[in-house]
């Protein structure tokens, strides 16, 4: 046993201790990993349970790291939605790996910050070379640059606090910003975040296809300039939340070049679909972004947190967030500055984690074909699971496959809408309860309907089918119930 009861002022343990701890930390990592395809693809307690087992006042003394350990496993991280689960297909799975794990690891022991090139030049310079990765893959020109950040909430940030700074020179009075109904929640927060009124945030009509209608984008131009106010960015979604929905990028690019607007794409899902010959193709346009957010906690399998904000002039970023107080004075003074890169001044933060690490070890343990493979696994299961979908014939499909994203619905004849939203719900809750898969749902245009993203690559084409399997025989089960359908669905 590692005995922490004692007082420990220097907080530190002899090498043997930590050897134990680390190791009984891995074996743990490695049991759960190994077994996580035959366990429910989530856990839930209520808050009263968990209340029960984890509330307590600060310990004065220490336990032995054993029995905490012990309680992690057991009370905490079994009771929630594992990301990473084969069978995982709610929201946007983040489907990880190990050797990324390992890398957020060694990155938190070493507790090095890639803040200035002074404190960390060799983990500054792995940021530029896989910053550099992401740029050529999106297609960006050389001189782009970019920031690893916590995720793709916070790169849309830096990068519409890029374009604001850019293109405004911060005075945002009377400036509209332009995007698809169907854009990311995260993108609407931000422009509240940033100072931008509903008023400045004109959400754009999409057509049936779910993309970004351009003859509304062009009409609400036109209106908003003739009002005498200021359009100055237009936010496309490479690969929306709802369906995988691709925005028209190319046609979209045109428009901002001839209306003189910043190009922003949240490619935060799909972008990394640019590994692929078919993402490739839908993608088209992408790398004529003025900036774009991409985020490799989803599908370029990353733990939790990482995302990218690039932006086709690496100038821009300090030009926007840079701050020289005199407290940071040596990391700027005294040597070649001009080649040096101090991440501090490229985004809002000025602490921050060593992110790139992980995806670095990753590309370098894997190589790119890997990756490549991987990315394709997600777009393969998406429309094999469509193919199922149909073979069954009990389903009706919403929206087609397309970037690992489909949506569909339970058949009922004689529900009506209202009816089939509950009957969507009622399959979902029991779906979550049954445990075998976990997915949502979400609503397109005004039906409630069962939604999939199918990016983990390790998940088994048997597993596919059985997801779906019991999707149906939860759907007829419901059905086969007797009186009011209404009822008994939203019980």
């Amino acid at each position: 046993m590692t005995d922490s009861s004692k007082t420990n002022p220097k907080l530190e343990f002899d090498a043997e201790s930590m050897r134990r701890m680390g190791y009984s930390v891995v074996d743990m990592i490695v049991e759960h990993l190994s077994a996580l395809p035959a366990k429910p693809a989530s856990s839930f307690a209520s808050r009263e349970e968990l209340e029960a087992k984890l509330r307590e006042p600060p310990p004065a003394d220490g336990s032995p790291f054993e029995a905490v350990l012990e309680q992690v496993r057991d009370d905490v991280l079994a009771n929630a939605m594992w990301a990473n689960h084969p069978r995982h297909f709610a929201w946007v799975p983040g489907p990880s790996n190990f050797v990324g794990a390992m890398g957020d690891a060694i990155a938190s022991a070493y507790n090095i910050s890639p803040t200035s090139w002074l404190e960390a030049s060799g983990p500054s310079q792995v940021e530029l070379v896989v910053v550099d990765w992401l740029r050529a893959w999106c297609g960006l020109p050389e001189g782009a640059g970019g920031i690893f950040v916590s995720g793709g909430s916070m790169a849309n940030l830096t990068a519409i606090a890029t374009a604001r700074r850019v293109k405004l020179a911060d005075d945002a009075r009377g400036a509209v910003v332009y995007c698809s109904e169907q854009v990311h929640s995260s993108v609407v927060r931000n422009l509240r975040v940033l100072g931008f009124t509903p008023g400045q945030i004109h959400e754009v009509a999409v057509g049936e296809d779910l993309r970004i209608s351009l003859s509304a984008l062009r009409e609400a131009l036109r209106v908003d300039r003739e009002n005498g106010l200021r359009p100055f960015c237009v936010i496309a979604t490479a690969g929306t939340t709802n369906a995988g929905a691709v925005d028209p990028l190319p046609a979209l690019s045109e428009l901002c070049r001839a209306e003189d607007l910043w190009f922003h794409v949240d490619g935060a899902y799909g972008a990394a679909a640019v590994l692929t010959e078919s993402g490739k193709r839908l993608l088209r346009g992408m790398e004529r972004a003025d900036s774009l957010a991409v985020d490799p906690h989803k599908w370029l399998f990353q733990p939790f947190e990482i995302g990218c904000c690039l932006v086709r002039d690496g100038r821009w970023l300090a030009e926007t967030f840079s701050e020289r107080p005199e407290y940071l004075q040596d990391t700027w003074v005294g040597r070649d500055a001009e080649q040096e890169i101090n991440f501090g001044e490229h985004g809002v933060q000025l602490t921050r984690g060593f992110r790139a690490l992980k995806l670095w070890m990753t590309v370098k343990v894997f190589g790119e074909r890997s990756l490549r493979a991987a990315v394709q696994r997600g777009i393969d299961n998406a429309e094999a699971m469509e193919a199922y979908l149909l073979e069954l014939g009990c389903f009706e499909i919403i929206t087609p496959a397309q970037l690992g994203v489909l949506t569909f619905r339970y058949r009922a004849p004689g529900y009506d809408l209202d009816e089939s939203n509950a009957l969507t719900r009622a399959i979902y809750d029991a779906n979550r309860r049954r445990g075998f898969s976990m997915l949502t749902t979400t609503i397109i245009r005004d039906m409630q309907v069962l939604r999939i993203c199918a990016i983990n690559p390790r998940v088994e084409d048997a597993q596919l089918r059985r997801s779906l399997e019991i999707l149906a025989e939860i759907g007829e089960a419901l059905c086969a119930q007797p009186g009011d359908p209404r009822l008994e669905r939203s019980s």
